[in-house]
């Protein structure tokens, strides 16, 4: 064997055991679920009780209750939706209306039908329930109300929420309540696209315009539950619902679910078949978490979004095991339950899309106004923060050339004193302090003129002497030859010497 066969058995059998439910007689598998609308008879089942988070599958709960507060008389399709900032604040998909954003019931259900916007969603919930929770409580008195036993619900758009859960059972029961008790709302589930404004939106169900008969009704994706479709489809008068659930990409999902409704249309229920209120019940007890098989973090995160999407195969060798081990029945032991002829299929070019316009207001003309005004509000806004990314620009550029100046006015200050200090030094200034000064000397010296005293001083042999002492006091007449200041250098005998010579002379005169 192998080390990628190997691989993909450890594999496999890692995914196998991660999805056991509490209490559960074997491996989990993706629920599937093939059903006659007028009958109610199972031509298909597969995990069809088993606890699955919904996705945005979960809008057609939201839309029925929507639709049956119409039928009781307690709003109109006219009735306006207000988008709040909780709404506004949800996730993508979504339409990214601004809070105060007002638009009819109609238009909101159309959108969420095609373009899945949470945020238009989460307003509906708001506005018919009085609060997000007072409105899943009448998604729960409805979905009991109908048959529906699986389902818990918590929100209006299907966001992740760890208590929120339904059955591929229970959506094919709300799939024929919606078509029985709405008759006159069927297209609502079948439009191909919207228009809003210049956008133009295709449905996210990937089977509309690409499989003969298909007419409705709704996907979903989750990382947690991988990808839903609740799909509807009529060939020769016969029309089935099929619910498939938990597939690694939206390409995956279309192609079983084209499957399935080939397999159904060729198959009779007979008088024999299960009935959906037959289906037994479930022996696991909660949903399965799929995230570390559908979105795998070193892949794309999937998409769930325009027509056909062809989102990242991850996880699709996990899904294909899963499938697997799945009780094979009748002759359904074809694609829908092998991955592996997946590969190179798909489902043919999507027919022409035919929008239908949708606005904001109580009619197009008010609409039209509104999008003027938001569309100037935005042009002002950008002009605005243009402006003030421009400003704060001419700010900081201002300041570095501040900084820069007074840098540079710093540093000539520091020359100059420099400069100046040297100079004082160099020019003996006033004040200044020669390096060689003494602290015990005086700082100018006095030439020494006559020498004779210092001499004195220093030769012991002209000590008292007289006439030498007395010559020392006369001034000194110096030589042409050799300046007066010299005569300090000479020896005190010179002077002591010249001093006798004279005296002699005088002697002599007076003789």
């Amino acid at each position: 064997m192998s080390n990628r066969v190997l691989s993909r058995v450890v594999l496999g059998l890692a995914v196998a055991a991660g999805l056991l439910g509490s209490g559960a007689a074997g491996a989990v598998t993706s629920p599937i679920l093939v059903v006659e609308v007028d009958s109610g008879k199972v031509v298909y089942a597969q995990g069809a009780t088993d606890p699955w988070f919904p996705a945005s599958i979960t809008k057609l709960m939201t839309v029925y209750v929507a639709l049956d507060m119409v039928r009781q008389g307690k709003v109109t399709l006219d009735t306006l939706i207000t988008i709040s900032p909780a709404a506004a604040a949800e996730p993508p998909s979504k339409m990214g209306f601004r809070p105060g954003t007002q638009l009819t019931l109609d238009n909101a259900l159309k959108i969420i039908m095609v373009k899945s916007a949470n945020d238009v969603a989460w307003a509906i919930g708001e506005n018919l329930g009085g609060s997000v929770e007072g409105f899943a409580a009448m998604m729960n008195e409805a979905s009991a109300r109908i048959g529906m036993r699986e389902s818990r619900w918590t929100n209006p758009n299907g966001l992740p929420d760890a208590r929120q859960w339904t059955s591929a059972r229970d959506m094919a029961v709300l799939g024929r309540a919606l078509i029985r008790d709405f008759p006159d709302n069927r297209a609502l589930f079948s439009i191909s696209a919207i228009q809003f404004g210049k956008s133009i939106m295709a449905n996210h169900n990937g089977l509309l315009g690409r499989y003969a008969g298909a007419d409705g009704m709704k996907t979903g994706f989750i990382c947690s539950g991988g990808f839903n479709v609740v799909a509807s489809a009529t060939r020769n008068g016969r029309r089935l619902i099929t619910v498939v659930m938990g597939q690694p990409s939206a390409r995956e999902r279309d192609l079983k679910a084209s499957d399935l409704f080939d397999h159904g249309f060729s198959q009779s229920a007979g008088w024999t078949a299960q009935t959906l209120d037959a289906l037994p019940t479930s022996a696991i007890s909660e949903p399965p978490d799929l995230r570390p098989y559908i979105c795998d973090k070193r892949k794309p995160m999937p998409i769930d979004e325009g027509p056909g999407p062809i989102a990242s195969q991850a996880g699709s060798e996990n899904a294909s095991i899963l499938a697997a081990a799945a009780p094979v029945g009748s002759a359904l032991a074809f694609a829908t339950l092998n991955n592996g002829s997946m590969k190179g299929r798909a489902l043919p070019p999507r027919a022409p899309l035919q929008p239908i316009l949708v606005w904001i207001g109580r009619d197009p003309a008010e609409g039209a106004i509104a999008l003027n005004e938001q569309a100037e509000a935005e042009k002002a806004e950008r002009a605005a923060k243009l402006a003030e990314i421009r400003k704060t620009k001419i700010e900081a550029a201002n300041a570095k050339r501040e900084a820069a100046k007074l840098a540079k006015s710093e540093a000539k200050e520091k020359s100059d004193a420099k400069g100046k200090g040297d100079a004082k030094s160099r020019a003996g200034g006033k004040g200044a302090v020669p390096a060689t000064a003494s602290a015990y000397a005086p700082v100018e010296t006095t030439p020494v003129i006559a020498g004779a005293a210092k001499a004195s001083k220093s030769s012991k042999a002209d000590v008292g002497k007289k006439p030498a002492a007395k010559a020392a006091t006369k001034p000194a007449h110096a030589s042409p030859e050799k300046p007066a200041t010299k005569s300090v250098a000479k020896p005190a005998k010179s002077a002591a010497k010249t001093s006798s010579n004279k005296t002699s002379t005088a002697k002599s005169a007076e003789d």
